[in-house]
């Protein structure tokens, strides 16, 4: 079969949408077995479990809930008119700021947006921002994502005087993730030393009575937005997270929930052969035998897309990436690692190991048809513009792949928008809960993100042990080992990271030796 006839037969195209998924190349087989069937069959009725409401993620006994953020009619009636009342309270708030009636405590308008967050907090927003800015927006962003101090400095120091006319959003459903409380204290110290009151500055996205919606509380805030627990850091997207900063930058949110649940309406149906979310999972499914063996390349070719590999990181990994089938009684050590950047950029980066190198992944390139919306130039003789050659780097670097053995999808859009960038997210989302279902893993727990908060908070009890013991004792020169036989502390490797942590940040001194073991510290 030739590749035009491969092609015909294995291509899904939304029309009205402005939308194709392409998995000619992926050489799939041309009927499933019966096995894979009935797996395919179970994805498609918890699909409808997922959307009446059903506990799905049954190791934190919740429901999930982000595809009702973009559709209220298939909501349970309490959660719709939560939703409905959030997304209202989103755009007043956004509509005062933007027209002057909220201002800084200078009278002046807002120009600048401090984004406090991390994980889904923070890649949503960041996505959505990189990709649907304009040049005139309203107001500009910037975001704390990590409790690195040099980048906090970095982000402080990059708005200066304009701290006077920044609004702070805080983001965390909980109320207390550790790297966003760091860079909320970080930063209403930033204001504080600048003379400027943070509460009149500052707004909050949080749970109801979370640690942050009471501390927002008591301090007089401008005004905190609630999440919800059955909304996933990882899936809020469409939330008040990603929803609030895209109204204050005047971004079309109506348009980008419309994007994502007309991609459900499309994904709903329960026929793969028409179902481009279904059709992703089991690519995925197949690329990788059922058990990730390959990674996932992402490869959008479209500078305002370039965040999109990092997104898709979290959302798939996180999701995917499960010890335990449900049920917790087989080891299965499920996922798909996810990485990327753009193109044409990666062909002269990682594109040469994908063609000629291990053939251990999948790529899936994203193509956005219009590139400009006005004329372009000519840059060669032929009459070829710009564009005209990142179409031929997408093609030829498919084609370079397919030849040497490398499978691809090919996603297309019509243009980038809020719909198209709606679509895009719903799209992933719901292949990610067909493919959870067809490896019958929880895509919606993350057991082993507690795992490392739990791990880091040790090392910081130690931390904390260790310079209270040298704040009480002092010390002339104590090895790590001498220094955990004193905390009666059996792990000297930690002890050793430990000091030379406080070493680094001025708490004492390091006089470093030929081995590790030899160094010694001193206060």
């Amino acid at each position: 079969m030739s590749t035009w006839d491969t092609y015909k037969n294995s291509v899904i195209r939304y029309p009205e949408l402005g939308f194709a998924l392409d998995y000619s190349r992926m050489d799939a087989p041309a009927e499933w077995s019966s096995e894979m069937q009935s797996k395919i069959d179970r994805a498609f009725a918890d699909l409808v479990a997922i959307e009446r409401g059903d506990i799905m993620n049954p190791d934190e006994g919740r429901a999930v809930g982000h595809y009702w953020l973009r559709n209220t009619a298939i909501a349970p009636e309490e959660e719709g008119k939560w939703i409905e009342a959030v997304n209202a309270k989103v755009k007043d708030f956004a509509s005062a700021v933007l027209s002057g009636e909220i201002t800084a405590p200078n009278n002046k308008t807002f120009r600048h947006i401090l984004l406090v967050g991390i994980g889904g907090s923070a890649l949503g927003p960041q996505l959505i921002s990189k990709a649907l800015l304009p040049p005139n927006a309203p107001l500009d962003i910037r975001f704390l994502d990590n409790t690195d101090p040099g980048g906090i400095d970095d982000v402080v120091a990059e708005l200066g005087a304009g701290l006077a006319e920044t609004l702070v959003i805080v983001i965390s459903k909980s109320g207390g993730t550790a790297e966003t409380r760091n860079g909320m204290l970080e930063t209403e110290a930033a204001f504080k030393a600048r003379g400027l009151d943070f509460s009149k500055h500052a707004v909050a996205v949080t749970g109801e009575g979370s640690k942050l919606d009471k501390h927002a509380g008591a301090e007089g805030w401008i005004t905190r937005i609630p999440m919800s627990d059955w909304i996933g850091g990882r899936t809020s997207i469409m939330s008040a997270v990603g929803l609030l900063p895209s109204a204050l930058l005047g971004l079309d949110i109506d348009g980008f929930l419309e994007g994502a649940a007309q991609m459900d309406a499309k994904t709903r149906v329960a026929d793969p052969a028409v179902n481009a979310s279904m059709i992703l999972a089991l690519m995925w499914y197949h690329a990788g035998d059922g058990v990730g063996k390959k990674d996932m390349v992402i490869l959008p070719y479209s500078d305002r897309l370039d965040l999109m590999s990092k997104y898709l990181q979290q959302l798939v990994m996180e999701s995917l990436g499960k010890e335990f089938e449900l049920g917790n009684e087989k080891r299965v050590n499920q996922g798909i690692a996810v990485y990327g950047n753009k193109g044409s950029t990666d062909q002269h980066a990682y594109v040469q190991q994908l063609r000629d190198g291990l053939n251990n992944f999948f790529a899936t390139f994203i193509e956005v048809r219009q590139t400009r919306s006005g004329e372009s130039m000519q840059v060669d003789d032929m009459g070829a513009t710009s564009a005209d050659y990142l179409q031929g780097f997408l093609r030829g670097t498919r084609d370079a792949l397919y030849e040497s053995g490398r499978l691809s999808l090919t996603l297309s859009l019509d243009k980038v928008d809020s719909r198209s960038l709606g679509m895009l997210i719903g799209l992933f989302e719901r292949a990610v809960s067909f493919y959870a279902s067809l490896v019958n893993i929880n895509a919606y727990h993350q057991p082993g993100v507690e795992a490392g908060k739990k791990a880091a908070g040790d090392f910081l009890d130690l931390l904390s042990r260790v310079k209270n013991h040298l704040a009480e004792t002092g010390s002339s020169g104590v090895t790590a080992a001498a220094m955990a036989s004193n905390l009666g502390e059996s792990d000297i490797e930690q002890v050793y990271h430990a000091l030379n942590h406080l070493a680094a940040n001025g708490f004492c001194n390091r006089d470093e030796a030929g081995a590790p073991d030899e160094d010694t510290f001193r206060c």
